[in-house]
């Protein structure tokens, strides 16, 4: 899957269902919590009446990084928690995207103490990405 300027993204060839719990555990053995979930399917069918697709948007923080991120600005706080978002384009394949931190942090301007921290989320992020490719689930589970 090509990347975004905003965001990056990868194909997980498993069923939504099967790939929710996997991007969790991603995202934890790279140091980031799930702060936040919406399921936007259930949302805007029970707002709007409106029929979607299986589809997630999670709030994900690294404490250490959102902490450093504060520090050198206070206002940050607009661009957290990362986002990331989960769907299901057919029965039996599925999309996982996240924010790509550096372009967000970009939008701050020349805060140099947050290049670094922008850095490092983004390669973790990527990394969680990644691993759902190694781990995609066997044929027939």
């Amino acid at each position: 899957m090509e990347s975004l300027s905003y965001g990056i993204g990868r194909f997980v060839p498993d069923p939504y269902d099967d790939v929710m719990p996997r991007v969790k555990d991603a995202l934890k053995a790279e140091g980031f919590g799930v702060l936040t979930e919406i399921d936007v399917q259930a949302t805007l069918k029970a707002k709007l009446g409106v029929e979607r697709g299986k589809y997630a948007i999670l709030g994900a923080c690294s404490p250490s990084h959102a902490h450093k991120a504060l520090q050198a600005e206070p206002e940050l706080g607009l661009l957290l928690p990362c986002n990331v978002v989960v769907y299901e384009t057919e029965p039996g394949r599925s999309v996982v995207s996240a924010m790509a931190p550096i372009a967000a942090m970009g939008i701050v301007g020349g805060n140099p103490a947050l290049k670094d921290v922008a850095r490092e989320a983004d390669e973790r992020l990527r990394r969680a990405l990644k691993a759902l490719e190694a781990i995609a689930a066997p044929a027939g589970s």
